[in-house]
C-alpha cells in the first residue's frame, strides 16, 4: 500500500499550546513522522527595548518574558547588573528575594500543574491549583502592591521591605501547602488515564538533552541531575538544604513527578528562609533611587539562575555610558522548544497534547 503523508498545522490559535505555538506536524495516519515547531507570533522586542533606556528602566520587559515567573525573570537580570557594576546587596535583601522566587518558582508551577490537567481532559485540579496560586499572589500582593508583573527587585536590592503581615501570610501557607499539593497530586497519579496518557510518551533521552541544550526540569526528568542553584550558587543557595529530585524515565510523567517534588523542596526552601532571614536594610542606600540614579557600566556579565523553566541568563555589555550597549537572554523555553521534533516522532496525534504541555513553554519569553 502507497504510503501517504498528510501535513496538518497545530496552532498558532489552539488552547493546548500554551500561547501562540504553531507545530507543522507530518503524518501517516495517526502517527507523528515529522514535527516542527513555529514560532514568532509574539514577538515582544525585549532585548533590544532594553538597549535603549537606562539599565534600571529595562526591568519592567524582564518582567513581561516568563510572566507567571516575573521575580525570577527580574532576579536574572538585576544579578548581572549588579555583577556588571560590582554592586553590593544588603543580607536582608538577597534572603527577600530567595522568598519570592521561589515562591514564585511555585506559583508558576501550579500554573502549569493546572493547565496541563485541562489538556489532559481533567478540570477538578485546575480549579485546586488555582486555589493554591491565589494564596501566593496574595503574598505578592500584600509585599510588592502587584498579583503578576511586579517590578519589585531594583538595582542594590529589593523596592520595599516584606512586612510582619507578609510573613504571617507565608507561615499560614507553609502551614497546610504540602499536604494540598500531596491532594492535587494523587488526584493525577490515581487516574488510569492519565497516566496511561503520559507514561512512556514523549520520551527525551539523556544525549537528546543534551543535544538540544534543554534545562529545568525537563533536563531533570531525563537524568541529568543539574541545577543552577546547587551547582553555581547564586543568593543563599549555599545556606538552605534541598534536595534537586531526577527521574530516569525522560517521559511526561517523569516531568510531573519532578515538578511536584520541586514545589515541596521550593517551600522547605521558604521555610528555612524565613528562619534565617535577618533583620536590617532591604536596599543599598547608593541606590535608593534607582530609576532617577544614572548607573554606568564598562565590561560584560553574564549570570545565570535557576528559572521554573530551566537555567535563565541575562548578558549585558555595557560601553560605560548609563545605558547598556547590548542585553541578550538565554531563554530556557526557546531551548527546550526546540527538542520537539524528536519528542514527538513515532507517537500518535494523540500524544502531541501531553508532550507540548510538559514543555511548559511561556512565549513571552520565547519570542523575546
Amino acid at each position: 500500500m502507497e504510503e501517504k503523508v498528510i501535513e496538518v498545522n497545530f496552532g498558532p490559535q489552539h488552547p493546548s499550546t500554551h500561547g501562540v505555538l504553531r507545530i507543522k506536524v507530518k503524518l501517516d495516519g495517526e502517527i507523528i513522522v515529522d514535527a516542527q515547531p513555529i514560532i514568532g507570533y509574539l514577538h515582544r522586542n525585549a532585548e533590544k527595548l532594553s538597549e535603549m533606556g537606562t539599565y534600571p528602566k529595562a526591568l519592567i520587559y524582564m518582567d513581561r518574558l516568563d510572566y507567571v515567573a516575573a521575580m525570577n525573570m527580574e532576579l536574572g537580570y538585576v544579578l548581572a547588573v549588579e555583577n556588571l557594576m560590582d554592586v553590593q546587596v544588603p543580607e536582608r535583601a538577597q534572603w527577600i528575594r530567595m522568598l519570592v522566587v521561589e515562591l514564585n518558582r511555585i506559583a508558576s508551577h501550579l500554573v502549569w500543574l493546572g493547565t496541563h490537567g485541562l489538556d489532559m481532559g481533567m478540570l477538578t485540579p485546575f480549579f485546586y491549583c488555582w486555589r493554591e496560586r491565589e494564596r501566593i499572589l496574595r503574598i505578592f500582593d500584600e509585599i510588592t502592591g502587584s498579583r503578576l508583573l511586579y517590578n519589585y527587585m531594583s538595582i542594590g536590592g529589593v523596592y520595599s521591605d516584606v512586612t510582619p503581615k507578609a510573613l504571617e501570610m507565608i507561615k499560614e501557607w507553609e502551614s497546610d501547602f504540602v499536604d494540598k499539593l500531596n491532594e492535587i497530586g494523587s488526584i493525577f497519579q490515581k487516574s488510569y488515564i492519565y497516566v496511561a496518557r503520559t507514561k512512556g510518551v514523549g520520551k527525551l533521552s539523556r544525549d537528546d538533552i543534551i543535544s538540544y541544550g534543554v534545562t529545568g526540569p525537563m533536563q531533570r526528568a531525563s537524568g541529568m541531575k543539574r541545577d543552577v542553584r546547587k551547582d553555581t550558587p547564586y543568593l543563599f543557595y549555599d545556606r538552605v538544604n534541598f534536595e534537586v529530585p531526577v527521574r530516569e524515565e525522560g517521559d511526561v510523567y517523569a516531568r510531573f513527578l519532578v515538578r511536584m517534588e520541586e514545589m515541596r523542596q521550593s517551600a522547605k526552601i521558604v521555610s528555612q528562609v524565613i528562619e534565617k532571614m535577618p533583620e536590617g536594610e532591604f536596599y543599598n542606600k547608593k541606590y535608593s533611587k534607582p530609576m532617577l540614579v544614572r548607573l554606568k557600566a564598562n565590561g560584560e556579565s553574564y549570570v545565570p539562575t535557576e528559572s521554573p523553566k530551566g537555567e535563565f541568563g541575562i548578558y549585558i555589555i555595557g560601553d560605560g555610558s548609563s545605558i547598556p550597549y547590548r542585553v541578550r537572554i538565554r531563554s530556557p523555553s526557546f531551548a527546550n522548544l526546540s527538542s520537539v521534533p524528536t519528542m514527538l516522532k513515532g507517537y500518535k496525534i494523540a500524544d502531541l497534547t501531553a508532550s507540548i504541555s510538559s514543555i511548559d513553554p511561556v512565549f513571552g519569553e520565547v519570542d523575546r
